[in-house]
């Protein structure tokens, strides 16, 4: 038989109001919770790269976060640990597995709403 999961009440959050900002260098995270999910969205200025930002944030090889994001703004360059290389811009969604790096393109910034990977994003281990 299989389960069903009941919304018990309406949530209503906005980034505006976060519950939780993380900063680090040419960026920031805000995050809400909504129906006990982590939403977060980040801001990548120009110039941010995951390997030198968050690196030595998470002091991992590479980013070992697993993401499911919506891109608002900015174009960022993805390169997987396998060496696949891709391009996400502004209206993409993706799905990035754990083991990547990356850094925005042009000058400017990337906005991306992540509904799965940051609720330990940029967080000191």
């Amino acid at each position: 038989m299989q389960k069903t999961t009941t919304v018990e009440k309406a949530e209503v959050k906005n980034f505006a109001s976060p519950e939780e900002v993380r900063d680090f260098p040419k960026g920031k995270l805000e995050l809400v919770q909504v129906g006990g999910a982590m939403v977060g969205k980040a801001t990548l200025e120009p110039g941010w790269k995951w390997s030198e930002s968050v690196k030595p944030i998470a002091k991992t090889d590479s980013c070992q976060a697993a993401h499911f994001q919506y891109q608002i703004s900015g174009v960022m360059h993805v390169k997987m640990d396998d060496g696949t290389e891709f391009d996400c811009k502004a209206g993409d969604v993706s799905m990035l597995p754990p083991g990547h790096d990356a850094w925005v393109v042009g000058n400017e910034p990337v906005v991306i709403v992540d509904f799965q990977g940051m609720a330990d994003y940029a967080r000191s281990h």
